[in-house]
């Protein structure tokens, strides 16, 4: 199995510390004089509000709102963990928390569902990726980051919560009751469709490589010689661990560039190269993506793509083409910033930042009309102050192929991907590549 380590930065801030220890040596920039009038005209009302204030405020609460307001302002992936949100984020990556298995984003001040994690109380009772969560048992969300409100969505298995919710264009809302259950860190699922072998990663945790190997030397067993090749299935796959997707990348992977990062300076810049080894032996792939494929999936989907490993089937991915680094403060006891540092991008050197991966073969999810409300297509695109694109005009706008009318077909995207792997279906680019590999 092949590995890989991040270097992370341990990083410690003292917010009330910096304001003092802020260099103003002699000749000190422009950018350094600012940043200290703009400390200090915070640390003058900080002041204020602490001898002046009605009642007696809690300090630690408001250097913590102030920490999320300006941490939040930056991009949509940028965020101030408090220390008990810090602690719950290192356990959701270690092994399993209480809650309802719901990936969400916050769009111009609405939660928006990115999309329900399969096999949880979320999935099982009907929520669908662009669903706006407006309370959880009554209580609205206005104003709350989303840290709060992931905070509000947790609690012990077992216990009940209450949604309410508003889908599409539909002006009215409604309410869904939900048992909260332990979500198991996300494993990797498969099984054969005939001679071919369906793998589904639905996000990237410590364990995704080692559950693919494991997926793929039972696929083997099961299909023996007449394997034909993978469906790997990244759908609303909302990403996760970054070492992971290199790592799952590197298994299909021989030779060449996985992915590289770039930061705000040209010492920032890494790259991951994939070793020897591939662990489909060859055999085509198809990588399956929607609206919902974002980060880590995408950059399994365009190293892949790039090297002509695999095809991409689907509609346009999310398009969320930026790295964030966990900083702890003082140790993680002050809680962590959450912190966008880098653009990454794919093996082509192009950045997929709001504009996403534009599929080899475009097929639609259903029958659904082409003029769906836009809520029901969220992409990073639509995030307020998100990170501008490099190229607006490389977002798709191909019309996907449909299932034909009043098609029963439950999961069209998955059975087209089939025809396709099995010629039922000549498509040029699943030629070339059976061809180059």
């Amino acid at each position: 199995m092949k590995r890989f380590g991040l270097t992370g930065l341990g990083i410690a801030v003292g917010f009330c510390a910096g304001v003092a220890l802020l260099p103003l040596a002699h000749g000190a920039d422009s950018n350094s004089q600012s940043a200290y009038q703009a400390l200090d005209r915070f640390s003058q009302a900080f002041v204020k509000v602490h001898e002046r204030y009605v009642e007696a405020p809690d300090d630690r609460l408001m250097v913590e709102n102030a920490l999320n307001g300006m941490i939040s302002s930056l991009d949509p992936h940028s965020s101030y963990f408090d220390p008990k949100t810090y602690a719950d984020m290192q356990v959701k990556t270690e092994g399993q928390y209480g809650g309802l298995g719901l990936v969400i984003s916050a769009d111009n001040g609405a939660i928006k569902v990115v999309s329900p994690m399969d096999d949880t109380p979320a999935s099982k009772a009907g929520i669908k990726a662009g669903d706006i969560i407006l309370a959880v048992d009554g209580k609205g969300l206005q104003g709350l980051s989303l840290d709060k409100v992931q905070e509000l969505l947790r609690g012990a298995a077992g216990t009940k919560v209450t949604l309410t919710l508003m889908r599409g264009g539909d002006d009215k809302s409604f309410e869904v009751k939900l048992e909260r259950a332990a979500i198991e860190v996300e494993a990797v699922k498969s099984h054969r469709e005939g001679d071919i072998g369906y793998i589904r990663i639905p996000a990237f945790n410590e364990h995704t490589s080692e559950g693919l190997e494991a997926a793929v030397r039972s696929l083997k067993k099961q299909i023996g010689p007449k394997l034909k090749g993978y469906i790997v299935d990244l759908r609303d796959d909302g990403g996760g661990v970054l070492d992971q997707a290199i790592a799952v990348s590197d298994d299909f992977l021989d030779s060449g560039e996985i992915v590289s990062t770039r930061g705000r300076n040209p010492q920032d810049t890494e790259r991951w190269d994939a070793k020897p080894g591939d662990i489909a032996d060859g055999k085509p792939i198809i990588v399956l993506i929607n609206g919902g494929t974002a980060s880590a999936s995408e950059i399994v989907a365009g190293a892949l793509r790039d090297h002509k490993r695999a095809i991409t089937l689907g509609i346009t991915s999310f398009g969320k083409g930026s790295v964030q680094t966990i900083i702890p403060l003082n140790g993680g006891e002050d809680g962590a910033l959450h912190l966008t540092t880098a653009r990454y991008y794919t093996p082509s050197g192009g950045s997929i930042q709001a504009t996403g991966i534009a599929p080899d073969i475009a097929v639609a999810e259903g029958d659904e009309s082409t003029d769906l409300p836009k809520v029901e297509e969220p992409s990073e695109a639509d995030l307020p102050h998100h990170l501008i694109a490099e190229d607006d005009s490389k977002r798709s706008t191909v019309a996907p192929i449909r299932p034909p009318p009043n098609s029963k077909i439950a999961d069209f995207q998955l059975s087209y991907a089939l025809d396709v792997m099995n010629g039922k279906i000549k498509a040029d680019s699943f030629v070339r590549l059976a061809h180059a590999n």
